[in-house]
C-alpha cells in the first residue's frame, strides 16, 4: 500500500466516522512529531507553528517530558484525587502555587480542559461573592462547554444553534488601537455594563485574556488590566485572568498578567501545562480557592498523575533551560520579520502580538481595514504546500496567528518566514490575475 493510498484511506475514515463539526484546519494526518517539527503519513516534514493551538511550548517529545511520563507510568497512572492524593498533584499545586502568588497565600485544583478550568473558576467566584454575574469581553474565548461559550464573545463557529446560553453573563469591549478602541473608550464601555445592564455590587467575576487568544492575539494594555484591577478590588468582584493560551512562556514571561505588573485572584491554566497532556487549573487566593465547600470541586480525571507528571517536567524545562529568555528572543525576531513582510505586503493590516505570540490580520485594503478572512485561509493553504502549519483567528477569521514551539530554532524561524512571504507573494500574484 502507497503512502498516497493510506493518507486517502485515511481522509475516507476521518469522513466516515468523526462529525463534520470537528473542523481540522488541514487535510493532512501526522505520524511523528519531533520539537517544532511534524511528519505526515505520507513522510512530508512540516514545520510545525500550531504546535497543538499552542500547547506545545516546550516542543513536541520534549524529553524531560517523555522521561517524567514513563517514570509515572510505572507507579501510578490514575487514582483520582477524590478517592486518595498523589505526590505529582500535590507537587505541582506547591509549585504553581508559588509561581502565581509569588509571596502570598495561593491554591490550586486541576481539571482536564481550558473549559473545566473557566467553568470552575466561575463557580469559585461565585460561591466566594455569593453573587451571579459574570463579565467577559467582546472577541474574547472561553471554551466551548455551554458555559463556556455563553463566556465566550464572538457568535461563529461556536455559538451557532447551541442556545439557549448561560443567564447573567454580560459582554463588553475590549481595547483593539488598530480598531481605534482604546483604553479610554473600553473603560467607557464597562461603565455602560455597570450602568445599564448589571450593577457591580452583582457582579461575581470580571474574566480577561491578557492577550486575546481565538479573537485576533490582542494584547490588553498594561493600562487597562490595572484599571480593570482597581475597579474590581473596588467593588469587591474576582478579577479571572485567563492565561489558557498566554501562559507557560508563550509572551515572554511566565504568564501573559506579568507584563502588566497586576496580581489576579484567580488564574486558569491549561495548554501548554503539561506539554501535550490534558491537564488544566485553577491557581487563585487561598481565601477565595477555598470557598466550596468539600465536594463542590473536582472531576474524574481532573489532575491525573501522569498529566501532573508531565507538568512538572514542563516547569523544570522553564527553570534549566532558560526558555522565558529564548522566547522573548524569538518574539523580537519574529515581529521584526512580520513588519518587514507588512511593509512589503500591503494585504497586511496589522502586526500585533506580545512576546512569542504574534499575528498578522489580512485586509482588503489599508484605509478601509475591511477583514479578508477568504485570502487568509489561502495563503494558509499555500504555506502548508510549501511546508508550514498555521492557523487563523480572530472575530471575522482574518488573522493569521504564530504559534511555534519556544524550542524552534531559528533557522526554521527564518525558514518559516521566507515561507509564509512566498505564500503572501504568491496570494497577491492570483489576486491580479
Amino acid at each position: 500500500m502507497s503512502a498516497a493510498e493510506t493518507a486517502a484511506e485515511l481522509a475516507a475514515q476521518r469522513n466516515a466516522n468523526v462529525a463534520r463539526g470537528v473542523l481540522t484546519a488541514h487535510p493532512i494526518t501526522i505520524a511523528r512529531a519531533e520539537g517544532a517539527l511534524v511528519w505526515d503519513v505520507e513522510g512530508k516534514e512540516y514545520l510545525d507553528f500550531v504546535a497543538g493551538i499552542g500547547v506545545l511550548n516546550v516542543g513536541h517529545n520534549h524529553p524531560r517530558v517523555v522521561a517524567a511520563v514513563e517514570k509515572q507510568l510505572k507507579n501510578v497512572t490514575h487514582m483520582a484525587f477524590q478517592v486518595a492524593a498523589y505526590r505529582p498533584y500535590l507537587e505541582l499545586a506547591e509549585k504553581l502555587n508559588r509561581l502565581v502568588g509569588k509571596a502570598e497565600a495561593y491554591k490550586s485544583i486541576f481539571l482536564t480542559s481550558g473549559a473545566e478550568a473557566v467553568e470552575n473558576a466561575v463557580k469559585i467566584a461565585r460561591a466566594y461573592t455569593n453573587r451571579s454575574a459574570v463579565i467577559a469581553f467582546r472577541g474574547g474565548f472561553h471554551g466551548r462547554t455551554m458555559l463556556g461559550v455563553s463566556l465566550t464573545g464572538m457568535s461563529q463557529p461556536y455559538k451557532q444553534n447551541f442556545g439557549p446560553f448561560a443567564s447573567e453573563i454580560f459582554h463588553t469591549a475590549f481595547p483593539d488601537s488598530y480598531r481605534d478602541m482604546t483604553t479610554e473608550r473600553a473603560l467607557e464601555a464597562l461603565d455602560e455594563v455597570f450602568a445599564t445592564e448589571i450593577a457591580p455590587d452583582r457582579v461575581a467575576a470580571i474574566i480577561i485574556e491578557p492577550v486575546q487568544g481565538d479573537g485576533g492575539f490582542l494584547p490588553a494594555p498594561a493600562p487597562f488590566l490595572n484599571a480593570l484591577r482597581e475597579i474590581t478590588k473596588r467593588h469587591g468582584i474576582v478579577l479571572i485572568a485567563d492565561e489558557i493560551q498566554t501562559g507557560f512562556g508563550r509572551t515572554g514571561k511566565l504568564f501573559g498578567f506579568e507584563h502588566s505588573g497586576i496580581q489576579p485572584d484567580l488564574v486558569t491554566v491549561a495548554k501548554s501545562l503539561a506539554g501535550g497532556f490534558p491537564l488544566s487549573g485553577v491557581v487563585g487566593r487561598a481565601e477565595i480557592m477555598d470557598a466550596p465547600l468539600p465536594g463542590g470541586l473536582g472531576g474524574t480525571y481532573g489532575g491525573n498523575a501522569i498529566g501532573c507528571a508531565a507538568a512538572l517536567a514542563v516547569l523544570e524545562a522553564f527553570e534549566h533551560e532558560k526558555l522565558l529568555d529564548r522566547a522573548e528572543r524569538l518574539g523580537q525576531r519574529l515581529e521584526a520579520g512580520l513588519r518587514e513582510l507588512a511593509r512589503k505586503h500591503s494585504i497586511i493590516g496589522d502586526v500585533r502580538g506580545l512576546g512569542f505570540m504574534q499575528a498578522i490580520e489580512l485586509v482588503t485594503d489599508r484605509k478601509t481595514k475591511r477583514p479578508d478572512p477568504d485570502r487568509a485561509q489561502r495563503i494558509i493553504d499555500q504555506a502548508r504546500q510549501r511546508g508550514l502549519l498555521l492557523i487563523k483567528c480572530g472575530v471575522h477569521r482574518n488573522v493569521i496567528r504564530f504559534l511555534a514551539p519556544l524550542v524552534v530554532s531559528d533557522e526554521n524561524l527564518d525558514k518559516a518566514l521566507v515561507i509564509i512571504d512566498a505564500a503572501l507573494s504568491a496570494e497577491s500574484v492570483n489576486a491580479v490575475a
